[in-house]
This record gives C-alpha cells, structure tokens and sequence, in this order.
C-alpha cells in the first residue's frame, strides 16, 4: 500500500532522497522528517554543499581522481613514488588503499570495469589515458588493484594486453581479497597485505 503523504513537498523530497543508493522510502521519510527539525540555516548549509559539490567538483587530469583542483593532492605530492601506478576501479578504491598507508605510489582511476552487459566497454574508461601516461612518463610497475571479479578480471586481462609491450613490471593484488569480493568492502589489513604481496599479472 502506497504511503500517504500530508504534503506535496515533503513527498518530493522523500522521492529525491529515495533516488539514492541503499536508501529505502522509509529512511528517506525519517531523513527528511530530521532536516526538517534542524534549524533553517543548517538545511539550507547541507544544500548549499551538494550544489557545490556537483558544480565545483574537479577531476585531476592526470589520474582522474576527485579534486578541488586541476591535479590532486596525490600527483601532486612530491614524496609519492611516480614510478609506480595503482590501477582502481573508482574513487572509493583510492579511499579504501590510502587508509592502509601500506601505498606510496600514484593512481589510475578508470572510472568503472568493462562490462558488457552493462553496455561497458573499454572505450568508456579511461583506459586509453592510462597507456598515455605510459608513454609520457618513466613508469616501473602498474598495479592492476581490480575487484576479484569476472568484470574486474575481464578489465585487467584486457589492460595487460594493452601495456604489455612496455618494459614495465605488471602486478596485480595478492589475492587476499576473495573471488567475487568488491576491493572497496575489504578490510584494512588485507587490503593493505594485498597490496605489499602483489604477483606477477602473468602468474595471477
């Protein structure tokens, strides 16, 4: 049975928070039930952050990260390893590895995995970006760090054969981290041991 609402607006605003990912009808009503609650200038502080978040946020043009800026804070670092380069599926895999602190290198975000019957191919990631940067800089080791996968195989499987002409070390995480498991779901200390006991790709 539908939910009926005592407002049109307050069933908008149910329906938008609903919109979002693992929010139920239910807890969208009691989100929205607590914003209401709040004072005046806190609501209009959280929306005035989403508006800035969508029309401000950057994406670093060389490793395609989340920024404020035109490079991130990792590519930009001078203390970080530039000749090593972790390959992730998002943001989220940045986020999860950076808190191991077991990694010192740059990133690669491909912004997804090759999925076909999502209509993912590998023209849609920024795959083509990762190979430029290959022949642009002096790279010793790309870190295939994908989920355990068929999508994720699929993806570093088909970035192997692009770089494999490069006289580059190509590893892939130990795998620590089950098959079918999702990288950014791993806990910490596995996560970080993946990393520190990655494999040869060919030997994965």
């Amino acid at each position: 049975m539908d939910q009926i609402y005592p407002s049109v607006l307050l069933e908008e605003a149910v329906q938008a928070f609903s919109g979002l990912p693992g929010i139920g009808r239910k807890t969208a009503l009691r989100l929205v039930l607590h914003l209401l609650r709040q004072n005046k200038e806190d609501v209009e502080h959280f929306g005035n952050t989403l508006i800035r978040l969508k029309n401000e946020i950057a994406y670093c043009k060389t490793c395609h990260n989340i920024s404020d800026t035109e490079e991130c804070l990792i590519c930009s670092n001078p203390r970080r390893d530039t000749s090593i380069i972790c390959v992730v599926e998002n943001v989220r895999e940045v986020m999860a590895i950076e808190q191991t602190r077991q990694y010192n290198g740059l990133y690669h975000v491909l912004g997804g995995l090759i999925s076909p019957m999502d209509g993912i191919g590998p023209s849609d990631l920024e795959i083509n970006s990762l190979v430029e940067r290959l022949a642009q800089n002096r790279v010793e080791e790309v870190i295939l760090a994908l989920s355990a996968t068929a999508e994720g195989d699929a993806t570093s499987f088909y970035i192997f054969r692009k770089i494999s002409t490069y006289p580059l070390k190509i590893t892939v995480i130990a795998r620590g981290i089950s098959v079918g498991d999702e990288l950014e779901y791993a806990d910490e200390i596995t996560l970080g041991r993946s990393i520190l006991n990655r494999i040869p790709f060919k030997t994965s």
